[in-house]
């Protein structure tokens, strides 16, 4: 984890193994690292994240949300729990 802020413009890079995300406050700070990245290593730019480490990201309006939900299906569906029926468990509210 790399964090760095310039004149309140912050950008924080984030690596694991051979996947590196970057998170910035403005485009600029954005074109202008990655310039830098690319002119140091061997890189390519996959674009916008939507999985990483199984956690799904999905952009909606102005929120970010992160979900396991097609990684637990996967589980499910390996182990061959996914069309179970659902039954209902008893329980007392008032406990």
């Amino acid at each position: 984890m790399y964090t760095k802020s310039i004149d309140n413009e912050y950008i924080i890079i984030s690596l694991y193994v051979d996947d590196m995300l970057i998170f910035c406050t403005s485009m600029n700070v954005m074109h202008s690292t990655k310039h830098f990245l690319t002119s140091k290593f061997n890189m390519k730019d996959m674009g916008e994240v939507s999985v990483i480490l199984d956690i799904k990201i999905i952009r909606r309006d102005n929120c970010i949300m992160l979900t396991q939900k097609h990684y637990v299906e996967k589980l499910f569906k390996k182990f061959g729990h996914f069309n179970m029926t659902l039954v209902s468990t008893p329980y007392d509210a008032s406990t």
